[in-house]
């Protein structure tokens, strides 16, 4: 599995996570994810566990992940566990319509250390952008951030790529790199690629961290028309949706054969690896938590990455 020689940096700070983290946006929400539906807290405390134990060490949630249920539950098991020191732990402020001020994020930052239970976090990202409040303004509060000792490096989310670069350069003034932007990104959503945020990321030496990896699970193969998703992904993950993609189902499906036996979400994650991103796909269970570590320690090959490629446009052009 993963080991010390695998840790990359996190764009241009000293912050070192392995090329694959754990998203624990499931960890207390009901909305998207049914928390308390079939898994439960038990079930995380043992996610957590076996993800340290395979030395994974970039966990990321949000304040907004079961409306904080989700930093109070990492923060549990952090203490708990007395491993704080094996983890690079991220979260992110949601620029919310009644938060139009620097300060509102640095209190919003002393909430979630306060439900963490630690008096620093190593990634702070801003979560969406706002228009009314303008990309260099919520900059100056990161920056002000990191000058309290608040949180170590600082990111961004969901921002275009003019908004990456105007991000990056206001904190350049305050002597801080952007440490990564993190946005949807599988093989279901190329937008990173097409859109040009891939290249402009890697022209700043900002890292991309890929959110929804595996497209919620549809990328595992397990959905199909006569098995959709419950709750709300049925809405999108549709029995019409499922059937268009099934011929990059069965690439992924072909492909990982040739790599000993890998499930369709293994090389989905691996195709996120060599592209460069660090995927975080989310688990419920200890199976799907040690099927995530399953994309670590080996590699597709540059052929085997334009086929998906190829298939991957195709599908979507279909939709």
């Amino acid at each position: 599995m993963s080991s010390q020689l695998d840790l990359i940096s996190l764009g241009r700070t000293d912050l070192r996570v392995t090329p694959l983290g754990l998203g624990i946006w499931q960890w207390g929400d009901t909305l998207m994810w049914e928390y308390g539906k079939g898994y439960g807290e038990a079930d995380l405390k043992q996610v957590y566990e076996a993800t340290l134990a395979a030395r994974i060490n970039f966990i990321d949630t949000a304040e907004m992940y079961g409306r904080g249920r989700s930093e109070r539950v990492v923060g549990q098991f952090i203490a708990e566990t007395q491993t704080r020191d094996q983890v690079v732990l991220a979260t992110k402020f949601a620029p919310l319509p009644w938060r139009l001020t620097p300060g509102r994020l640095l209190h919003a930052l002393r909430e979630s250390l306060n439900r963490l239970g630690l008096p620093q976090v190593d990634l702070y990202q801003i979560h969406f952008p706002y228009s009314p409040v303008s990309v260099e303004t919520w900059m100056e509060a990161l920056a002000d951030a990191v000058e309290a000792g608040l949180t170590r490096a600082v990111g961004v989310s969901n921002f275009s790529p003019s908004q990456t670069v105007r991000a990056h350069a206001a904190l350049a003034r305050r002597g801080l790199p952007l440490a990564s932007n993190q946005v949807e990104y599988s093989l279901l959503a190329r937008a990173p690629e097409t859109g040009g945020l891939v290249k402009v990321c890697r022209d700043l030496g900002v890292t991309i961290i890929a959110y929804s990896p595996i497209a919620k699970g549809a990328l595992t193969g397990k959905y199909t028309p006569g098995n959709v998703p419950s709750g709300m992904r049925r809405r999108k993950y549709t029995r019409n949706y499922l059937g268009r993609i099934r011929p990059l189902i069965d690439v992924l499906k072909e492909l990982g054969q040739a790599h000993g036996g890998k499930t369709p979400a293994q090389i989905s994650l691996n195709w996120l690896i060599c592209k460069g991103a660090v995927p975080i796909p989310g688990a419920k269970n200890l199976r799907q938590a040690q099927e995530n570590f399953g994309a670590l320690g080996w590699r597709l090959t540059g052929e085997e990455v334009a086929r998906l490629d190829e298939t991957s446009e195709r599908v979507m052009r279909n939709e």
